[in-house]
């Protein structure tokens, strides 16, 4: 039962780590004279370049759609009924988010992207249909 946490656990710590990547590069850019900090006052302005607007997008991007899968991994959890297709479906998920942000943060080919953004959506959707039967 408690199983289902994991998954969950993994895309915290995985969400934990972009994070930190974002300082990281803007403390760069700063540094380099590629922005300045009162480009990051509000956000991050027009004046600051695309490599070091990426993790920030990235972290957004863990923190959106995500939801929804920290939902129905609680919910499986406390309805108590947390079977191998829905443990298998979670790591999934957390699997294809982390290829995401790799494709994102690497090399960033828009169209890898979307194939693995489509799909863990995809397994998303699958997981709520399983939450839906098994409530």
């Amino acid at each position: 039962m408690k199983a289902i946490l994991y998954p969950m656990i993994a895309l915290v710590f995985w969400t934990f780590a972009v994070l930190l990547l974002v300082p990281r590069a803007r403390f760069r850019a700063v540094r380099a004279r590629l922005a300045r900090a009162s480009d990051f006052a509000c956000g991050e302005s027009a004046n600051v370049p695309e490599e070091t607007r990426l993790p920030n997008r990235n972290y957004m991007n863990l923190l959106e759609l995500p939801v929804l899968f920290y939902v129905a991994c609680l919910t499986l959890f406390a309805i108590g009924r947390v079977d191998p297709w829905c443990l298998g479906l979670a790591w999934a998920y957390v699997l294809l988010r982390v290829a995401h942000s790799a494709v994102h943060l690497t090399y960033n080919n828009v169209i890898h992207r979307m194939r693995i953004f489509a799909l863990s959506v995809l397994v998303l959707v699958v997981l709520w249909v399983r939450v839906a039967l098994l409530v």
